[in-house]
């Protein structure tokens, strides 16, 4: 922790604009954290040079420093404001009153809060360490067989996803390409070799690069093509395999400090589908399964702030699996998202995945609303590629793919579906839209799906 600030005054790792600029920045803010007492900081930096030199500075000066995604809106800053209390505020101008919810002290001062859960509404902070994040550094270069590792990030800072890029160059040696997706998907590439770089990306900016001829053969470059965030679907994996897409899907979360398990690009472009195998550094076990999956890992999160878990090294999540007989993780899907219709249980993304195989649909997202027959009826909202396609000729075509319980009663037509930056589908918002418009007009959309 005490080198942190050495290892910024090389400009050669970081290759953005303004990238000259970290190491004063960086300088500048750890003598003043230095002269106060232990302030709780929030970064909210939209450049990523002022980002990444306030959180060295943070972490050097051993303050607590809560990651915040500076578009968040006002209701979610205030919810923000009201549970961290903040003594510093880099990166946005506020206006926000602070409540009388008491100021929480945690017990230890050099813990790094990364947010999650805020496609779900309500956002809360995984409680790490510079500890729990290099732990996971080290089982990523241990599973690669690599030393120094070179990233190109395209995904948040204030995210894990986007976070550990920078972790894994920084503490390695390697090198860091900053950029956006909006200027990747413009043609402006940096002029680097993508053979000596990791990439991740989240499914939806896959799609969107396979779509351009010359972003594919440049991604086809890369020595790994990390791909996380939200389960990706078998369409656009064979898409990414017929391209010699050197992918590596992950599984892994917030809690996890990034991926715990990932499949190597060898195996991928071989024909596997699933999680890949377990890094090094975690551990899972999963009773009688397919079951809940228990992770155990030197990467975990301590808990969620302000609370420390009594067991950090141990956290049971939502997520359905098994491993296999070569030990292989495959995931079925998350138990929260199972509905249950008729008496029997059903995950979504198998029935999304027979969707998505018709070529008729941009995105969809199947869930469950509340039926009196059915007790939940599995309603499916998609985006037709062609607005003159009938969810008639999409259900004809799933038919021959699931079983008769398995195709939705509902079919609800909208032109968007609301995701996350990471690509995660907000159900909650998508069961309140088909809820509100099943009530309005019942006959029109439940006369689309079939009730026998």
């Amino acid at each position: 922790m005490e080198n942190l600030l050495d290892n910024v005054q090389n400009h050669d790792w970081l290759i953005c604009d303004y990238s000259q600029e970290l190491p004063k920045i960086a300088t500048e803010l750890y003598l003043k954290l230095t002269q106060l007492s232990n302030p709780k900081i929030i970064i909210a930096e939209k450049s990523p040079v002022r980002f990444l030199a306030s959180f060295i500075a943070a972490c050097a000066a051993k303050c607590p420093v809560f990651l915040c995604n500076p578009d968040w809106s006002q209701a979610e800053w205030e919810q923000v404001f009201n549970l961290v209390q903040p003594d510093i505020v880099l990166g946005i101008d506020y206006k926000f009153l602070k409540s009388s919810i008491p100021n929480y002290e945690l017990p230890i001062i050099n813990t790094i809060m990364i947010p999650t859960g805020g496609s779900s509404g309500k956002i809360k902070f995984a409680i790490h360490t510079w500890e729990t994040l290099t732990a996971s550094v080290r089982g990523f270069t241990e599973y690669f067989s690599i030393n120094a590792v070179n990233s190109f990030c395209i995904l948040p800072l204030y995210h894990v996803s986007g976070l550990m890029q920078f972790m894994r160059s920084f503490t390695t040696g390697g090198k860091l390409v900053i950029t956006s997706s909006k200027t990747l998907e413009t043609s402006q590439i940096p002029n680097i070799n993508p053979s000596e770089f990791f990439i991740s990306l989240v499914p939806t900016q896959l799609e969107r690069i396979l779509q351009n001829p010359e972003l594919t053969q440049w991604l086809s470059k890369f020595s790994t093509v990390l791909l996380g965030g939200a389960p990706p679907w078998e369409e656009l994996l064979e898409k990414a395999r017929f391209h010699q897409i050197r992918l590596a899907p992950t599984y892994g979360m917030t809690e996890t400090a990034s991926q715990i398990a990932t499949l190597k690009p060898d195996e991928f472009l071989e024909g596997k589908f699933n999680c890949g195998k377990i890094l090094p550094h975690a551990k899972i076990i999963i009773d009688n399964p397919p079951g809940n999956i228990n992770i155990q890992s030197q990467s975990l999160a301590l808990g969620y702030y302000p609370q420390m878990w009594e067991n950090s090294h141990k956290f049971v999540v939502d997520d359905i699996g098994f491993l296999d007989s070569q030990d292989y993780l495959h995931i079925l899907g998350r138990n929260s998202d199972k509905i249950i219709t008729g008496g029997e249980n059903v995950y979504p993304t198998e029935i999304e995945a027979a969707i998505r195989k018709t070529n008729m649909i941009i995105d969809v997202c199947v869930i469950g609303i509340a039926d009196k027959h059915w007790g939940q009826a599995l309603t499916a909202i998609y985006i037709p590629k062609d607005k003159n396609i009938s969810y008639l000729e999409i259900q004809t075509q799933i038919k021959n793919q699931l079983s008769k319980f398995k195709i939705p009663k509902n079919w609800i037509s909208l032109p968007n579906l609301p995701r996350n930056t990471q690509g995660k589908i907000n159900r909650q918002q998508l069961q309140q839209i088909a809820e509100d418009l099943l009530i309005r007009s019942p006959t029109s959309l439940r006369s689309r799906g079939s009730k026998s």
